[in-house]
């Protein structure tokens, strides 16, 4: 082997550059992230054939001084850190003192700044193959401006993995977009080859959010997410998590930020993916906008070169109090957590379902045909009394209308649909996927009430694992006994399985048991068998729950609305289908062109 020698600071850097420098979109985050640590207020980006050619960015924060300057492009230097002690508590975005050197190695970088109260500017240039850094006056107001150009010129072998134009622009606008929504503060303008691509405004993230949040996420996730803030135990969740009726076919909209910074975290994933469970359409996905926030000595941002990961402290803690704020928001009934859906902002896949003005109008018309049959068939007094019930009920709806969000029912529709007037329009509630919400939610409710019924096997299921798959097994014996499941150790790699909870059939002892360790060995816990269990009652629920076709009486489906605004979750049925439907009085005059 070669004798072992130090590397010169160039390919040191361009070492360093491979973890820091993926892409023209790193360098942009690096530097965006640098402007909003030196306090800027509003940043301009020029890129140029897709960021490979040129980036960029100009802030007006703080600057930096005239000796600091030389410092700024050389490795393990930083204003942000100096002791291990401010390691263990990171509170900027960037830290790691050498995404300038590592972004000059591979390119050709040229920074000016102008630190504020200074007269004067001064600009640095890396040379040379030891990388020593030029310093000379230039012209430019209060703040730094950093240029790129030529990203990857001296490595002809990494500029081959980059994709075309158009992919590359669109991860420097995903950048931009991520960014933005954590610093609502900040005015962030982009430009690609000379044209003008986002401007977003500084926003108020605490009065004004809604403008940035259209602008980047759109229309539908801001008129189908409410609001949430929760705080305990020193730390605090905040932000807009999306109705399950809106969730989506992919995980592209969610978006969660610790202490301002963007990651991707499996112990936030599965937090925010077990709170939405009960409520998702099949294999959805849930949009959000979280953000939490934590002491820094809390949390290790320093476990990835590009700061995309984290590891928290306590991990059990931050898991359980994310998934309970977000259960806790979900399982407000329908009207409280946020209005019944709306055909405007039902996903694609469920707005085809919604009913179009030729439907509702066609229902309409059966049930008016449907009444007049019976009055014609039923006893005067009969009649008089039905009348006299919905007069009662039109006449005690404005005085209530706002502590009843679903309003009062006016008719049914073939045995499926229930119409209701509330203070807004006309709610339509499919009866069924409604009865059986409120019927799942008291089975789970007397179900959490005792200790779980458990069924004694007459002969104990033998499962043959590994001696540390048993061990992990029998430290979670107890947990998983107060859930109806006893096992005992059978042998150094093998284990029986003395008794079943009793709504599940014996069958599924081995299989069951080789799941819940699956997730023990990697999340170190399990939700398996309340997960099996509550498929078992949503499968009892929805058989208990009534049937379409059935004929209720006004009283009955009044009796229904009363129930779902007092039942959690009762926006979705078991399967996450929307329960009701709202129709404004301004959706009926367009239909029938009322003030034109």
């Amino acid at each position: 082997m070669a004798r072992i020698r130090a590397l010169d600071a160039r390919l040191a850097n361009q070492i360093a550059a491979g973890e820091v420098v993926e892409r023209p979109a790193s360098v942009l985050k690096e530097l965006l992230e640098n402007a909003i640590d030196a306090g800027a207020r509003q940043i301009d980006i020029d890129v140029e054939r897709g960021g490979v050619q040129l980036i960029r960015v100009r802030d007006d924060g703080e600057g930096i001084a005239h000796a600091d300057l030389p410092l700024a492009v050389q490795r393990h230097a930083t204003s942000k850190i100096h002791a291990e002690e401010d390691l263990e508590a990171v509170a900027t975005l960037g830290f790691r003192g050498e995404a300038l050197a590592a972004i000059a190695s591979v390119s050709r970088l040229q920074l000016v700044s102008r630190a504020a109260g200074s007269e004067l500017a001064y600009r640095v240039l890396c040379e040379g193959r030891e990388m020593s850094a030029r310093v000379e006056p230039a012209a430019h107001p209060e703040g730094t401006t950093v240029e790129m150009r030529d990203l990857f010129f001296n490595t002809p072998a990494r500029r081959k993995f980059l994709r075309s134009e158009n992919t590359e622009f669109d991860h420097l606008q995903d950048v931009v977009r991520k960014l933005a929504l954590a610093t609502f503060s900040v005015r962030l303008r982009l430009r690609h080859n000379g044209r003008e691509v986002l401007d977003l405004p500084a926003v108020s993230a605490t009065s004004t959010p809604e403008r940035r949040l259209r602008q980047i996420l759109g229309e539908s996730f801001a008129s189908a997410a409410v609001s949430i803030d929760e705080s305990a135990a020193g730390l605090r969740l905040h932000g807009w998590m999306g109705l399950p009726t809106h969730a989506r076919a992919q995980a592209d909209l969610q978006f969660f930020y610790v202490n301002g910074r963007v990651v991707r975290d499996r112990i936030v994933t599965h937090a925010v993916r077990k709170a939405y469970d009960d409520v998702l359409y099949q294999a959805r996905h849930p949009v959000y906008l979280l953000y939490l926030e934590l002491d820094p000595a809390a949390v290790d941002v320093n476990v990835h070169p590009t700061k995309h990961e984290v590891r928290f402290r306590d991990q059990r803690l931050v898991h359980d109090f994310i998934f309970r704020s977000l259960h806790r928001s979900l399982a407000q009934p329908v009207g409280r957590a946020g209005s019944p859906a709306t055909p405007a902002n039902l996903p694609p896949h469920m707005a085809a379902a919604a009913p179009s003005q030729a439907q509702v109008w066609q229902a309409l018309q059966g049930q008016l045909a449907l009444r007049a049959a019976l009055e014609t068939a039923v006893p005067v007094a009969s009649t008089a009394a039905a009348v006299g019930e919905m007069n009662v009920a039109e006449a005690t709806a404005p005085a209530l209308a706002d502590d009843l969000p679903l309003g009062f029912a006016l008719a049914q529709v073939h045995g499926i649909y229930i119409l209701a007037q509330n203070r807004q329009g006309l709610v339509v509630v499919d009866m069924h996927a409604a009865h059986e919400r409120i019927t799942y939610e008291r089975l789970k409710a007397a179900w959490a009430q005792g200790r779980i019924a458990s069924q004694p096997l007459l002969l104990p299921v033998a499962v043959t694992l590994s001696a540390h798959e048993v061990e992990r097994l029998l430290r979670s014996a107890v947990e998983l006994a107060e859930l109806g499941l006893e096992i005992e150790q059978a042998g150094p790699e093998q284990v029986w399985v003395r008794a079943m909870p009793a709504l599940l059939p014996v069958q599924e002892a081995e299989a069951l048991l080789r799941d819940i360790l699956a997730d023990l060995l990697v999340e170190g816990e399990s939700s398996r068998l309340q997960d099996r269990q509550h498929e078992v009652l949503a499968t009892l629920a929805c058989h208990a729950a009534v049937r379409a076709g059935r004929i209720l009486s006004l009283s009955e489906m009044n009796a229904l609305l009363r129930e779902m605004e007092a039942t959690e979750r009762s926006a979705q049925c078991n399967h996450g289908r929307p329960t009701s439907v709202q129709l404004s009085l301004a959706d009926l005059d367009r239909w029938f062109l009322r003030g034109r």
